[in-house]
């Protein structure tokens, strides 16, 4: 049931173009008990990773979850071209797995080339 729950929130919530800061969030049932997933937050509009955590995080535990970021970094959107870059870091919550936010996304976009690099900031 707590799984089936947890597939109601969307797994990608990106801006459609350009370059901004993500975060990789864990969202399990309040408690702590139950299975977890990771989601990938990014915003152009967010000065601090933490503005999106912090967005991200309120939303989810009205809906009776949990949230942990699991670090940050930056992607690069460029939806013509149908590439998503995901590279950097956040100074506050450290680097976000790479590998883990790149399979979602290719998940969510799966006709797009969806890379990642551990440079950049």
């Amino acid at each position: 049931m707590a799984a089936e729950q947890l597939s109601g929130i969307p797994s990608v919530d990106i801006d459609p173009d350009g370059v901004f800061k993500y975060v990789l969030i864990r969202v399990r049932p309040a408690g702590g008990h139950g299975p977890a997933r990771e989601i990938v937050r990014g915003h152009a509009w967010a000065e601090y990773h933490a503005d999106i955590y912090d967005k991200t995080a309120a939303e989810i535990e009205k809906q009776g979850y949990d949230c942990e970021c699991l670090g940050g970094g930056r992607i690069s959107h460029q939806s013509k071209e149908k590439k998503i870059h995901v590279y950097g870091y956040s100074v506050g919550f450290g680097r976000a797995k790479h590998s883990v936010s790149t399979k979602i996304l290719k998940d969510e976009y799966p006709d797009y080339a969806v890379t990642w690099a551990d440079e950049g900031y």
